[in-house]
């Protein structure tokens, strides 16, 4: 069985203060509730739970996470950090960023941040930077520990697999949230899980232990690889840059595992293959009077007087197109259809319990914005209203409902968002099949 405080105190020593990324799910809840139970350990014990906003039940998951720490008599914070995103930029990465930098903003001196990746998303993510051409760090996938902010993080359910956390959570009867943009195969992770890994497991048995050892021997290189660039980059230093003659005088492996290091070292995103080959051959071969440039989003190199000088340059953010495009959507073929060009989904999710009857719900539905004048009817038995009152009842932001999709049969509005269901399409006693809709928003 796991035992994530004993490998806690393995990486960080004794009595740590413990902060607990908590979303809510089972893996973070499993992990807050084993820390809980064993907090004599601990010299602190804290949760944070982020709160993005992109989904229209965030609130709910807040609410649900504030009702459980005070059963469990466990400080919680609360953040809602603002997304943005960059143009080229997923939805999912400048959640992700935006997550972390509010973690890092709320850790205080000497605490140890607390997060609960386990086995299988290690296995995820070392398969994901594999398709991604990724290097030894990106191989490496993630640290047991590693510094963060004012103190460290730490992930000391890595050994554990996602059946161990869910067998634990049903045992001790955790209520834990259950995100449903999980079950959507449009993000790289999910089909990863979804559609590929099973099959992949039913063929390789013991192919997580495997993967994840490589993971470690990958972690291992790395650390190697490091300890050769500081030693590089301080044979090289000169100045805040780098000397030309000295980078010019290391194999090509060598010196580009340098240049990574540098750059990294002043927090900008590594730059592109074909980028960083650009800075290691062309712009140290250049002649002595010339003053190249090579430039990737947020970072440039300068060559000029013998020396290599890194500037930051601010990425430049831009809203995608948050307009609803009009289209029609066969659900039965696309089980997810595309709102905007900003990224916002529609799915439509099979659910036991779900309002929907998809016996009754035409094949071809249209998607439309709102223009103003839309009614539906609620429930059976409830009176026709329009969808500007029901908005104003729901207390949606001006933006939730410029960016609400409509669903359309013929004429007939069926569906405004995941809010409503029109009693034309509601499911009932005798239902066969019910779903319900996701409406997924990049921020």
């Amino acid at each position: 069985m796991f035992d994530p405080v004993a490998r806690l105190l393995d990486l960080v020593g004794p009595r740590p203060r413990v902060v607990v990324a908590w979303s809510g799910g089972v893996d973070s809840t499993v992990l807050a509730h084993v820390l809980l139970k064993q907090r004599r350990k601990l010299a602190g014990l804290r949760l944070l739970h982020i709160d993005h906003g992109l989904q229209p039940a965030s609130a709910d998951w807040t609410r649900h996470c504030a009702r459980q720490a005070r059963r469990w008599r466990v400080p919680l914070a609360v953040i809602s950090p603002s997304i943005k995103v960059a143009r080229g930029e997923s939805p999912e990465a400048a959640a992700r960023e935006a997550r972390y930098a509010a973690f890092a903003a709320n850790l205080l001196a000497g605490e140890v941040l607390v997060t609960a990746q386990h086995r299988d998303d290690q296995v995820e993510t070392l398969l994901l930077q594999l398709f991604r051409g990724a290097g030894v760090p990106g191989l490496a996938a993630m640290p047991a520990i590693a510094p963060f902010a004012q103190g460290h993080i730490a992930r000391p359910l890595l050994e554990a697999s996602r059946a161990e956390l869910e067998g634990y959570a049903r045992r001790n009867d955790l209520h834990c949230i259950e995100d449903p943009s999980n079950a959507l195969v449009r993000f790289d992770r999910n089909y990863l899980r979804h559609r590929v890994l099973p099959g992949i497991r039913a063929r390789w048995k013991g192919v997580d232990q495997a993967v994840a050892r490589s993971a470690r021997h990958m972690a291992e290189a790395m650390r190697l690889l490091d300890e050769m660039a500081r030693r590089d980059l301080a044979a090289a230093a000169d100045g805040n840059g780098l000397s030309v003659a000295a980078l010019r005088a290391m194999p090509a492996a060598r010196r580009r595992n340098a240049l990574r290091a540098f750059i990294a070292a002043a927090g900008v995103e590594l730059p592109p293959t074909s980028r960083l080959g650009e800075i290691s051959t062309a712009l140290l071969s250049a002649r002595p009077d010339a003053q190249p440039v090579v430039e990737w989003p947020g970072g440039r190199i300068r060559r000029h007087s013998g020396r290599l000088t890194l500037d930051v340059v601010p990425r430049a953010s831009a809203r995608p197109a948050s307009a609803i495009a009009l289209k029609s959507w066969s659900w039965e073929r696309d089980r997810e259809c595309l709102v905007n060009e900003a990224g916002d989904a529609l799915a439509v999710v099979a659910d036991d319990l779900g309002p929907i009857d998809l016996d009754r719900l035409p094949a071809t539905l249209e998607l439309r914005g709102r223009k103003g004048g839309e009614f539906l009817r609620p429930a059976a038995r409830a009176r026709t209203q329009s969808v500007k009152k029901l908005l104003q009842a729901a207390g949606l932001s001006i933006d939730e409902r410029a960016r609400l999709p409509l669903l359309y049969a013929g004429e007939r509005l069926v569906a405004a968002g995941d809010r409503w269901v029109d009693a034309s399409i509601a499911a009932n006693d005798k239902s066969r099949r019910r779903a319900r809709l996701v409406w997924t928003r990049t921020r």
